[in-house]
């Protein structure tokens, strides 16, 4: 038989051994939640800027190559339109990441929408404008006496309606299909180097570029951007964004061919040829400038500023606001 002091000890025993085997089983929990933690991926969302095309290359690089799971993201691409606004979606939370041209960002600042770009894919902006071969010019005034086809209410035009006198230009408007440009010899029409020249020659049309830079006008072009206060609030996974990105357009310029395959099997309107013309063209634009020194990605306060300055003065911003509101490197690889 027990004495009641033996009965006492064994229970208080009893209580001791019970609370450390509960203790030691919640740190294998522990344990085993902070595991698959780590190995969880954090499911966000980027709205491209147009339908798949060459120009987004390094989206597409860093998903079917695995840099966005290296960083810890399960990245949905969905692509843009012409009834798709990236800004309006980012804006609106239905997806975290976007891309869009440094003018769109800026005039989406002015109406309150607070966007921070985090890394300019373009340094130099292809668009341009295209002429029949033979039929080009040296001085922007030259357009003159002269149709051209323009989107209505363009920026770049706007611009260059202030910098030069183009008063006797017939101005039309752009429409994307190029059947009066293509019977019209001494037409004007805008476009993309990177692209509109290829469409043109299959149909037998040889044609010359201007680009639009050469009159000083040239915002960063397929910017990838998020709003100020998601930027606020998720540091990591915009860090994590950068990094899969900007690895992805270094392996998109080692292995463009094969990336560009996978482009055209995520888009039915554009064939190989078309895409692999943009991948060529575009080099120079993703690669060079001041990326060729920093890398893919960089931007400058100065050539924010600018920009800023050539919408106010363009009347298309309110007021002026500072760069530094407008984008951030600090998420670039230094």
């Amino acid at each position: 038989m027990f004495s009641k002091i033996q009965i006492f000890i064994l229970g208080v025993f009893a209580i001791l051994v019970l609370a450390a085997c509960s203790a030691e089983g919640a740190s294998d929990t522990t344990d085993l939640e902070e595991t698959e933690g780590e190995g969880s991926s954090e499911s966000v969302k980027i709205v491209l800027n147009w339908f798949a095309k060459a120009q987004h290359g390094g989206v597409y690089a860093a998903k079917e190559k695995g840099f966005f799971e290296e960083n810890g993201l399960d990245v949905t691409i969905e692509p843009g339109g012409p009834q798709v606004s990236s800004i309006q979606m980012v804006a609106s939370g239905s997806s975290e990441f976007g891309l869009a041209h440094g003018d769109q960002l800026v005039m989406a600042r002015n109406e309150g929408i607070e966007v921070v770009a985090v890394a300019a894919t373009m340094q130099g902006s292809p668009q341009a404008l295209m002429f029949h071969e033979g039929h080009g010019i040296e001085e922007f005034e030259e357009m003159n006496g002269r149709k051209a086809y323009i989107e209505p209410g363009i920026v770049y035009w706007q611009y260059l309606n202030n910098q030069y006198n183009l008063e006797e230009v017939q101005e039309l408007s752009y429409s994307g299909q190029h059947t009066n440009f293509m019977s019209e010899p001494e037409s004007i029409s805008q476009s993309f180097v990177t692209s509109e020249p290829y469409f043109l020659g299959e149909e037998g049309i040889e044609t010359e570029t201007k680009l639009i830079s050469d009159a000083g006008y040239d915002p960063y072009n397929i910017v990838l951007f998020v709003t100020k206060e998601y930027l606020e609030e998720n540091k990591e996974t915009v860090q994590q964004m950068v990094s899969a990105y900007v690895e992805g357009w270094d392996y998109y310029k080692e292995s463009p061919d094969e990336i560009t395959e996978i482009v055209h099997n995520a888009t039915e309107d554009i064939s190989l040829e078309a895409l692999q013309f943009e991948q060529q063209t575009q080099e120079e634009f993703i690669y060079g400038g001041d990326a060729a020194e920093n890398g893919v990605g960089y931007m400058t306060e100065e050539r924010w500023s600018t920009l800023i300055d050539q919408l106010y003065e363009l009347d298309l911003l309110d007021e002026k606001f500072g760069a530094n509101e407008m984008f951030t490197t600090e998420f670039l690889p230094q």
